[in-house]
């Protein structure tokens, strides 16, 4: 948990709990309690005492040992609690310090304990069997026996005997009532859904069946997840029970109403039973159907936002002046006002000193510098540059719009499902949608009912639902009568996909059928004899669903997933397949072409961000192949029932990790998979896996795609150096698909040096640890690679001449122009630009009010990009909320910015204010309505007017405190003249 801490002076004045994604303060709590990082003291006598202890346990010549060494020098070292004993003469445990415990363990406790004392004696003879065959190694890791560190079977026997305890057995004990022992017969609640495509009528009825059958003393709890869950079991008890009105909702434990049936909020996995007491919950009726809590949404921009940071050396663009290196932030004093400017420097060490109100005329170039050529401050090579890029970006903006142009005035039917059967179909998703879920799907049928051609991209991380969108989207296309094609990049995506669609269609009559080197000659021929006759509603299959072999009665939809996988020539088969079919495509990291097509909103896109309930974020470790730790690895994912991927970059890597995987664990079950074997193995492996008859799966990148097995999430990736970014973020996303915490490990090869490349794209890996970050690395990605050509088939290399964010905003631009009719051939008449706001005023985020540079950096960022006054409103929030009362100069800055905004909308490119008045200057000499402007001159004479360099002058005494107010009543005066 988190907390904010509200200071005045020393003293604190609230406690919040914080959130950290939003930076926003919570409800205020009393206190909070900071407890010590580590248990060991390193001072003088308990490094004495460790010098001593070790020499003692590994001999004299230990005391070459760096971890011997280190400890000796007075400093901690990560993992120095397995040490734990040599710092303490003694070591005692729990019992000792409490009296009357109460020992409580379920039956298979003993067996747990077991399996855990077996493995902590493993893992430690497998360190000491290495430490001793590394014994002349510099860096080696002696263990300690496991009875100092860990207590013994027999120690916590003789424990447990001495305390009270209550044990839980599954089955019927012959032990009675007596003395010693009180007996509860328990037992745990049935399953009472049939499966995941069964009605509601089914499960209630077991219900009904079971509530009937209970003993008049038995009270009942029907136990939902969550509120909306309560109201859901409400109103289908309701609607399915013979009596509803015995049924009771209890808000809290004192509305229970004794032998009755009570429905309630009270988030259990699963029900249980006691002679009195009846309880199940909302999972034992329906399932999986699980409630997830509704976090706050993340919009596209705040993914955008993680990665726009600005550092120190970093190559910028501005727009007038071109590329320039960051230097520092630095607080200049102007006319007696405090003013903060970024500072650039240029060719030749030339500096330029910018506002940081006018921040927003800078863009990073891009994390990747290279050797990239600084401009000449004030030269004319910039603008010449920038104009040829301005007309090349036309001519792909209009390319863009021409195809957005066809798709919007393409007319095709209206797509339609029966609400009733929908709503049946819907029901069978074993989850609640998030909100952001939620919108996607209605953003797609919104679409599909338009009437208009849809082209919508589903960005969301692997596992967050995008499959539930495209299903329901394909349920509309097969109801309303149309064909709808499920295009995977491999057979193992198609297999997974197949099955999946299988399970959620059936009983409604809809044939689904399934093309990949996988399906037999026979059946493939029969699925495209049903497509060309329209019996065959829906095919799901590799890019052989392309080719002009296959021919459809009346197709209406193409889903396209995983697009990144797909190559340049599939891509236009796409398009020519396209005319009046909707297209939606699914991804989790859109490659840049693509990201960057819907940003420059020339396609529609939609982004799950909020991952499933229980989802953990999955641990990445990165290093070296080390077989005690990667064996350590394994055995503990198999003692938790769990599976294990190991993935090489080559086929011919393949034999040698088996081998190594076998002296590892030699008892682990191992199963390979490659893309090179006979479509049979390859899916007799598959399943053979999926089915739990192995514990490794050694296989290629081949699983990148179509592989959901939930109890596999431990993965070792042999070689990650050789992969590429998208395909790591990829395969790790293979693992941690339930609540179980996964782990992968991401490992290289000690004997050769990785690339600066290779280096970075781990180091990337380690960092995107957070649920959804999918759109976080396409956004590095599309940073690091540039879009490249967004029409032809270049997706890769950098926007190498004005970099990748000003480039991003020339396309939108140029866009919004011909979108609008604009064709103005004057380059430099539509050029990004900020009007120029002298207050005479301090401007700047004090270092005391937000210490941090890079947050204040990029609050300057944030600021200067505002928008309207919502936005405003929102920021002024949270910086009061984050960092305190806004200091006068935060009021002065924010205040420019919203005047900046007004002047943007009345063409003012400068505006002046001092002790005397005001003076503004519109942008080229020109007002769009100037016959207004004379007016309000006229109307204003003796205070209003025109000099002879163009510039319109307020005459008028101002002081200091005034002038923000002077400022926007003379620019709101001016809007109000268009």
């Amino acid at each position: 948990m988190a907390v904010r801490l509200d200071l005045f002076g020393d003293d604190i004045e609230t406690i919040k709990i914080f959130d950290p994604e939003t930076q926003r303060s919570g409800d205020a709590i009393s206190d909070v309690r900071l407890y010590p990082v580590s248990e060991l003291p390193i001072d003088a006598d308990s490094v004495a005492r460790f010098r001593r202890q070790y020499i003692d346990h590994f001999g004299g010549s230990a005391s070459r040992d760096i971890l011997y060494q280190v400890v000796s020098s007075g400093r901690r070292v990560t993992g120095i609690e397995h040490y734990l004993p040599l710092f303490h003469e003694t070591l005692t445990h729990l019992s000792e310090y409490c009296d009357n415990l109460l020992v409580v363990e379920a039956d298979e406790t003993a067996i747990i304990r077991q399996n855990r004392l077996e493995q902590i004696t493993d893992f430690y003879t497998a360190r000491a069997e290495f430490a001793d065959a590394e014994k002349n190694a510099d860096e080696v890791f002696r263990p300690l026996p496991p009875d100092a560190l860990y207590l013994t079977d027999d120690i916590y026997q003789a424990m447990h005997r001495s305390q009270a305890g209550l044990r839980f057995n599954s089955f019927v004990s012959d032990i009675k009532n007596d003395s010693e022992h009180t007996v509860i017969n328990s037992k745990k609640s049935p399953l009472l859904y049939q499966n995941q495509t069964a009605s509601d009528d089914h499960d209630l009825a077991n219900l009904r069946q079971l509530l009937d059958h209970r003993s008049e003393a038995q009270t009942a709890i029907l136990a939902a997840s969550s509120q909306g869950g309560l109201e859901r079991l409400s109103a289908r008890l309701e609607q399915h029970m013979a009596t509803p009105n015995d049924v009771h909702i209890a808000r809290n434990w004192d509305e229970v109403v004794t032998g009755a049936i009570n429905v309630m909020v009270w988030p259990l996995e699963h029900g249980f039973i006691l002679p009195e007491l009846i309880v199940i919950s909302e999972q034992d009726i329906f399932g999986r159907r699980l409630y997830r809590p509704q976090g706050k949404r993340r919009r596209a921009e705040h993914f955008l936002r993680e990665v726009s940071s600005l550092n120190e050396g970093d190559l910028v663009v501005h727009v007038d002046h071109g590329i320039g290196r960051y230097e520092s932030l630095e607080t200049l004093n102007a006319a007696g006002a405090d003013h903060d400017c970024v500072l650039l420097v240029y060719a030749g060490g030339d500096k330029l000193y910018l506002p940081v109100e006018n921040i927003d005329l800078l863009s990073r170039y891009g994390r990747e510098g290279g050797d990239v050529a600084l401009d000449k401050l004030g030269g004319v090579a910039w603008q010449a540059k920038k104009a040829r890029i301005k007309k090349r970006i036309k001519d792909i903006a209009g390319q863009l719009i021409k195809v957005a142009a066809l798709r919007q005035t393409s007319k095709t039917e209206q797509f339609y499902a029966e609400p009733a059967s929908y709503a049946e179909f819907c029901q069978r998703f074993p989850y609640a949608e998030t909100e952001d879920q939620q919108d996607a799907i209605n953003e797609t049928l919104n679409d599909m009912r338009s009437g208009k051609v849809m082209d919508r991209l589903i960005c969301g991380d692997v596992g967050f639902g995008k499959t539930e969108v495209a299903m329901r989207a394909a349920f509309v296309a097969a109801m309303s009568g149309f064909q709808v094609a499920v295009v995977t990049p491999t057979t193992l995506l198609a297999r997974q996909h197949g099955k999946v669609f299988g399970d959620r269609f059936s009983g409604f009559g809809i044939d689904i059928g399934v093309l990949s080197r996988m399906t037999s000659t026979k059946q493939a021929n029969q699925i495209k004899e049903g497509l060309a006759s329209g019996d065959v509603q829906i095919v799901i299959g590799t890019h052989a669903l392309l080719s002009k072999q296959i021919r459809f009665n009346n197709l209406g939809l193409i889903i396209v997933d995983e697009e990144q996988h797909f190559g340049v020539s599939q891509k236009e088969r796409l398009k020519a397949l396209r005319g009046d079919i909707h297209v939606l495509t699914l991804t989790a990291t859109p490659i840049p072409r693509t990201l960057q097509m819907a940003l420059s909103g020339v396609r529609d896109m939609s982004i799950i961000a909020t991952p499933p309930i229980d989802r953990l974020a999955i641990r990445t470790s990165v290093g070296p192949w080390d077989h005690v730790i990667l064996a350590e690895a394994i055995k503990r994912e198999r003692h938790r029932g769990g599976q294990v991927f190991c993935v090489s970059p080559r086929i011919d890597y393949l034999a040698r990790i088996y081998d190594r995987l076998q002296n590892m664990v030699p008892d682990a079950r191992i199963i390979t998979a490659h893309g090179q074997m006979p479509a049979a193995e390859l899916d007799d492996a598959m399943s053979r896996f999926a089915d739990g008859d192995a514990d490794i799966l050694l296989a290629t990148n081949i699983i990148e795609s179509g592989i959901d097995i939930q109890s596999a999430n431990t993965m070792i990736i042999h070689r990650a150096d050789m992969f590429g970014l998208s395909q790591l973020y990829q395969l790790r996303g293979r693992i941690g698909r339930g609540k179980q915490r996964a782990y992968a490990y991401l490992t290289t090869d000690p004997a050769r040096k990785l690339t600066p490349q290779s280096r970075r794209r781990l180091e990337v890996m380690q960092t995107l640890d957070s649920l959804g970050a999918g759109f976080t690395l396409a956004s590095y990605d599309l940073d690091i690679r540039g879009a490249g050509n967004l029409l032809g088939d270049e997706q890769s290399g950098h926007v190498r001449e004005v970099g990748v964010e000003l480039y991003q905003a020339m396309l939108d631009e140029a866009v919004k122009e011909i979108k609008s009719g604009g064709a103005s051939d004057d380059a430099s008449a539509q050029d990004t630009w900020s009007p120029a706001i002298n207050l005479g005023a301090s401007i700047l985020i004090p270092d005391e009010y937000v210490p941090d540079l890079s947050v204040r950096l990029s609050l300057y960022r944030r600021i200067a990009a505002l928008e309207d006054i919502s936005e405003h409103d929102e920021l002024v929030a949270e910086l009061v909320d984050r960092f305190g009362s806004l200091p006068q100069e935060v009021q002065n800055l924010i205040d420019t910015i919203i005047i900046k905004i007004r002047c943007r909308t009345a063409h003012i490119e400068k505006l002046d204010a001092g002790p005397k008045g005001l003076s503004v200057t519109f942008r080229h000499n020109r007002f769009p309505n100037p016959d207004a402007l004379i007016g309000l001159i006229s109307k204003k004479s003796g205070v209003m007017q025109v000099t002879a360099d163009q510039k319109l002058v307020v005459r008028k005494t101002l002081p200091l405190s005034k002038r923000v107010l002077a400022a926007r009543e003379l620019v709101d005066e001016i809007v109000g003249l268009l």
